[in-house]
């Protein structure tokens, strides 16, 4: 075995956070065939980083120094030590000019990880070198621990004549000396057009799989049908610092100019009806701080995410538990007023469930209820095995009854297990999960009719729970054999 530099190892860790297996679902299902339209994507233009030397490997530069101040380098990272206690944040400095000028009116987004010896609030700025204190286009508060945490702030370009620009972080004003660590500093700017691509990632359960596997024909085949893709990323309470998960993610789609593509799954008394994937913050509280944080990494960037699978459909079975619905409704209205404050550029789908389980006419007042008229739209199939058309007929006569009290929404369909429609057989209860003879359906790709996306949402191979022809691998685990036989339709 291989040893890795402590970069390395910790680019390891990253990967290791990222796809950290999420949750599965569990709702009924029935049904039967698959239709798709295609449209060519522009190829991507990769967006620049502003910040040199953000991981400083081996040095500071440029970083620089001003005030009470002193600078190093220490294992990949930027020390940054208050050398007196001064009364003011900016008389203990570091500052990088950008590598570029700012655009004025342009979206951009500052990432960095830091932590300190002592809790304090610091602050960061990005500001025009030629009037620093004067005309700052981001001034923000940064509360330090020492526990090191991701830091992700959109903002918009000021107005300037002169536009070369720098970044500072000030330390001073703690009444102490602390000592800072800052690593994977970022400075982009969020793309002017929509992405048409939609982003592959590398750290996906079957692409990581597939390329430790690469020299198996098992894990070429797997990379081939399924790691090559575009596949939903799901969050939700297993991430320790979810801000680096969802900045993470988002920021290595952005520098592809690609679309990340989310899933928020982390509403209390989480999947009520079936359980293999509960859990979920433990109240409203919890929970609106959870959409909040995540909405916030985000921030202005461009993403398409879908909100809560089950979330809606299931809401009638937390009376199981001695829950109230109506409670998990306003839960839900609250997170799709958070995504549009935060994070005014993604596209939210509210989930909506499957067509055989609420009928329309019930689905729509309850989308209704739940916010559906602050999102773009809705989402169906999530996790489930329905054809496309059984699912487009059900998403259409939802989109039909919403019009009358909300206007216009669009919809999404996950196919990403649908290619051989429902299973059947003579215990209807368990058919969604994990059952034999089911088929990879129509890759991800954008419609003109229809629905808008059919989308992977379900991460193909990773288990519903310990049930049907996954034996005891737990939900949200992959399986290379799931994998398999949905890329083969197994009967």
């Amino acid at each position: 075995m291989r040893l890795l530099s402590t970069k390395a190892a910790r680019a390891v860790a990253l990967a290791a956070v990222l796809a950290a297996a999420p949750l599965s679902l569990t709702p009924p299902a029935t049904a039967s065939t698959t239709t798709a339209s295609t449209t060519t994507a522009a190829s991507a233009v990769a967006a620049a980083q502003l910040i040199a030397n953000g991981t400083f490997t081996g040095s500071t530069a440029p970083w620089a120094t001003i005030g009470q101040t002193a600078l190093s380098a220490e294992s990949d990272r930027m020390r940054a030590e208050v050398t007196a206690v001064v009364a003011n944040p900016w008389d203990a400095m570091v500052a990088a000019p950008t590598t570029a000028a700012l655009i004025p009116g342009r979206s951009y987004t500052l990432s960095f990880d830091a932590y300190s010896t002592v809790a304090f609030t610091a602050r960061t700025t990005v500001q025009y070198a030629a009037t620093p204190s004067g005309n700052q286009s981001l001034a923000a508060d940064v509360p330090l621990t020492t526990a090191s945490r991701r830091h992700s702030i959109p903002f918009t370009a000021a107005a300037a004549s002169d536009t070369a620009a720098e970044v500072t972080f000030q330390l001073g004003g703690s009444g102490a000396r602390p000592v800072v660590r800052f690593d994977n500093v970022s400075l982009m700017e969020t793309q002017a057009t929509r992405p048409s691509d939609l982003y592959v990632s590398p750290l996906s359960n079957p692409a990581r799989w597939a390329a430790q596997h690469s020299g198996t024909t098992t894990g070429q085949a797997i990379m081939s049908g399924i790691g090559s893709k575009p596949i939903f990323e799901w969050f939700g309470g297993w991430f320790g610092d979810l801000t680096l998960a969802v900045d993470a993610y988002v920021g290595a789609a952005q520098a592809q100019d690609r679309l990340p593509m989310l899933v928020a799954y982390n509403i209390p008394n989480r999947d009520a009806c079936a359980g293999h994937s509960g859990g979920g913050a433990g109240d409203a509280a919890g929970y609106h701080a959870w959409i909040t944080e995540f909405a916030r990494a985000i921030g202005n960037r461009h993403a398409v995410v879908v909100l809560e699978p089950d979330g809606v459909a299931a809401a009638g079975c937390v009376t199981q538990i001695g829950k109230d619905p109506e409670d998990q409704y306003r839960m839900l209205l609250d997170a799709t007023q958070v995504l549009r404050a935060q994070a005014p550029n993604a596209w939210v789908y509210l989930d909506a469930g499957n067509a055989t389980w609420i009928p329309a006419a019930q689905m729509a007042p309850l989308l209704v209820k739940s916010g559906v008229a602050g999102t773009r739209g809705f989402s169906v199939n999530v996790s489930n095995y329905l054809t496309t058309a059984d699912s487009e007929t059900y998403a259409a006569a939802v989109k039909g009854l919403l019009q009358g009290s909300v206007g216009a929404k669009t919809y999404v369909i996950d196919t990403s297990r649908n290619g051989n429609g429902p299973y059947t057989d003579d215990t209807p209860g368990d058919n969604w999960c994990n059952p034999p003879g089911r088929k990879l359906g129509t890759p991800p790709q954008r419609q003109t009719t229809g629905a808008e996306y059919l989308f992977w949402v379900k991460v193909p191979g990773d288990s519903d729970g310990p049930c049907g022809i996954a034996g005891s691998t737990p939900a949200g685990e992959f399986s290379p054999d799931l994998a398999m036989a949905l890329i083969n339709g197994n009967p």
